[in-house]
């Protein structure tokens, strides 16, 4: 990243945006330089942007490296590729460059630069003088500033933000014209090609993301709802969760929904702590309960039971790859096996990471050593460590700097180093013998192990490094570590993460509630990684056990936590969900009778149902490889699927069962419905099924219908 000279030019035209039709004569006396002057303009019009010329096989016949991570081989493709047309000193209005990018001969990407404007006249008078690449020992830049730093922007209201940059000389410009911007939300907040940034009408905080040279700062928004609450207006609060929340519910003029009833709230956390609603039983027992403490005391039942540990490990085991086609299907059942095992001892989770992290000997012996077998290369294991428990994305930057983040070639080889040494043995032996070094690919050069923020190591170090990057991943004052666990947690039991997706943390996409998340990150520090201690909680707030039904003031609102979020069921918990309620289990091939889709440790398991309702295929470690979009597949599988009429329809399901045992059909509706939604039918809802089963010829086949209805519902195909 060298100095722009470029800026200089703009500053002189006395120019603030680009495309302004000003004409500028270009100074005889400048210094051109291809990297201070046309690789910011490049990537300003995003002509070295994954979706055009950056993208891995280029467009039409030409590349270049995304966001100018490679100026040499940009020069070289600008200058000797392409016959050496692209451009030309002696004509420079000719060159096919600038023709292209102004539209005079067809380009894909549009117009870019009209003639007479001051990025037109740059690259002419670059070219002009020869197109050199300039001085390679320049000044680089150093920081990134924007200001102002952060504003509270009424909903269709506009804010203008400038950017500095810092360079290594010293000396500090005004790089407005010529910095990339971004936003992380674009309901909340979408900001224009010059820095100027509007708010929508969602209420909520939104980042910006000012990128200049790969150099970057984020500028907050903050949009509150237009109507202001009153003084002394308070929400109850049980605990810090609570606090944290309804601080910003005010600064947002947000007012919480009411709590939950009893019987949403009982098949609210029984879906997400066992991923199975209440049976008819415990829907009445609870319901009946004066206990006043009776909620809390539903979650410390609830995460005794096996189902929490099976639930947690089906989770865990997307993101760890458990795969059979990877890891083989002895290793791979046995490494779920460990995994359950370890929620089901309530282990500590920096030391679940750390065993997984530094895992040796015998995978026979150590089964989370299947993890290697899964995740084979070393660039793909410290991407997936790196995701998983820091909720990193460094993957973006093995091949060039992170587009979003601060992560550039040498931070990702630097840590996949720590992976580079370790073998599994043809005896299914995790080993590692060697240096722990990397190859940087565009420089050649060596680069040893080192941590995401550690300072750069000169020396190689020898044998398995592992250890040590355990001891940093999981230390109290790592940055992402407990801060990811938290969010996850979160995200699992309110539906959607302080930071949104879960596994992408990073400053240009930082939390809703800042606060809230050091919050739990340090409750989670404190609590030794006790993740039953998190979800304990969060389960005690006010803000998980909020009703969906919204207010007036926050039927817009999906990012504070202000209502309870309506929730589609995960494809194996719905299908678990569907056979509780209709009383006959599925069956899996090669399964054991009795095993539940959420207890497959095979993830290769030929299902419609699990495949129609998007099962992930683990061959990620990315929350989104799970596919929770509603489909119209799904929705027609629920109303036509004859496996789904075959169990209604059993003959010792659930609806045979009630019909048989209860003659009277109040009764016997009140407990279809608890059965099924896990509370007692409305007064129209018992008029309406009365009034469908005195018309019925078939009593049991009206009830089958009825059940088939609510199966159907929202109600039941999402947590509420």
């Amino acid at each position: 990243m060298l100095i722009t000279q470029a800026v200089l030019l703009f500053l002189s035209a006395d120019l603030t945006t680009l495309g302004t039709d000003t004409p500028r004569s270009p100074r005889k006396d400048h210094p051109y330089h291809f990297v201070n002057d046309i690789i910011p303009l490049l990537s300003r019009h995003s002509c070295n942007g994954s979706g055009c010329h950056g993208k891995a096989e280029g467009q039409n016949g030409f590349k270049l490296s995304v966001f100018g991570f490679d100026p040499e081989a940009d020069y070289r493709s600008l200058i000797m590729e392409g016959r050496g047309r692209r451009i030309l000193p002696s004509a420079p209005e000719m060159s096919l460059l600038l023709r292209k990018m102004s539209g005079e001969l067809p380009h894909g990407g549009g117009a870019k630069l009209r003639r007479g404007t001051v990025g037109y006249e740059t690259f002419r008078a670059w070219i002009a003088v020869g197109a050199p690449f300039g001085d390679r020992n320049a000044p680089t830049v150093v920081a990134v500033k924007v200001e102002p730093r952060e504003a509270i922007l009424q909903p269709g209201t506009s804010q203008a933000i400038r950017v500095s940059a810092t360079f290594s000389d010293g000396r500090t410009l005004d790089v407005t014209p010529l910095t990339r911007f971004a936003t992380n939300n674009e309901a909340l907040a979408v900001v224009d090609v010059d820095g100027r940034v509007t708010a929508g009408r969602v209420p909520g905080a939104a980042a910006i993301m000012a990128n200049f040279m790969n150099v970057y700062d984020v500028f907050h928004v903050l949009v509150p709802r237009t109507q202001r609450l009153a003084d002394k207006t308070d929400f109850p609060a049980v605990n810090v969760v609570d606090r944290l929340v309804n601080v910003r519910l005010k600064k947002l003029n947000l007012i919480p929904s009411d709590i939950c009833d009893d019987g949403t709230f009982l098949r609210r956390v029984s879906l997400d702590l066992v991923g199975l609603p209440p049976t008819s039983e415990e829907a009445r027992a609870f319901l009946a309960d004066k206990d006043e403490n009776k909620r809390a005391k539903v979650v410390e039942a609830l995460m005794r039971r096996g189902e929490f540990a099976d639930l947690m490990a089906m989770r865990w085991a997307d993101l760890l790859r458990v795969d059979r086609a990877g890891a083989g299907a002895k290793q791979a059942r046995a490494y779920h096996a460990w995994i359950r095992e370890q929620f089901a001892n309530n282990t500590p989770l920096d030391v679940f990471a750390r065993t997984i992290v530094t895992v040796e000997g015998p995978v026979a012996e150590s089964p989370a050593g299947a993890f290697y077998r899964s995740v084979k290369k070393p660039g793909e294991q410290a991407g997936a460590i790196a995701q998983v428990f820091l909720g990193v994305r460094i993957a973006c930057a093995e091949c060039h700097h992170h587009p979003f983040d601060r992560w550039g070639q040498d931070d990702y080889h630097s840590f996949s180093a720590y992976f580079n040494n370790v073998r599994l043995s043809a005896g299914d032996v995790v080993e590692a013998s060697g240096l722990a070094q990397s190859t940087q690919p565009r420089t050649g050069l060596r680069i040893n192990a080192r941590p995401l923020t550690g300072p750069i190591v000169r020396e190689a170090a020898e044998g398995d490094q592992r250890g040590k990057l355990a001891v940093w991943l999981t230390a109290s004052d790592n940055p992402w570590f407990a801060r990811n666990i938290a969010n996850r947690v979160w995200a699992q039991l309110m539906g959607r993460g302080l930071i949104e997706p879960v596994d992408d943390i990073r400053d240009t996409n930082p939390p809703s509630n800042p606060e809230l998340l050091d919050a739990l990150a340090r409750h989670l520090v404190e609590n030794k990684y006790d993740v039953r201690s998190l979800v304990r909680l969060i389960a005690a707030s006010r803000a998980y056990q909020r009703s969906t039904t919204p207010n007036e003031t926050n039927a817009m609102d999906g990012q504070n936590y202000s209502r309870g979020l309506m929730r589609r069921l995960s494809a194996e918990v719905l299908l678990d969900t569907i056979s509780q309620t209709m009383g006959v289990q599925e069956r899996f091939k090669g399964a054991s009778p009795g095993v539940r889709a959420v207890q497959l440790w095979d993830n290769k398991v030929d299902h419609y149902f699990l495949k129609a309702f998007g099962r992930p295929e683990r061959s990620g470690s990315c929350e989104c490889e799970r596919n929770m979009e509603p489909a119209v597949a799904q929705v027609l599988h629920l109303l036509n699927s004859p496996e789904i009429e075959a169990k209604i329809g059993h003959a010792s399901g659930t609806v045979a069962r009630i019909v048989k045992r209860h003659k009277d059909d109040s009764t016997a509706v009140e407990e279809l419905y608890l059965t099924v939604l896990g509370r007692m039918p409305t007064t129209d809802e018992k008029r309406t099924a009365s009034v469908h089963l005195q018309a019925a010829e078939s009593r049991r086949r009206a009830y089958e219908d009825l059940a088939w209805a609510l199966l159907n519902t929202l109600e039941f195909a999402f947590n509420h």
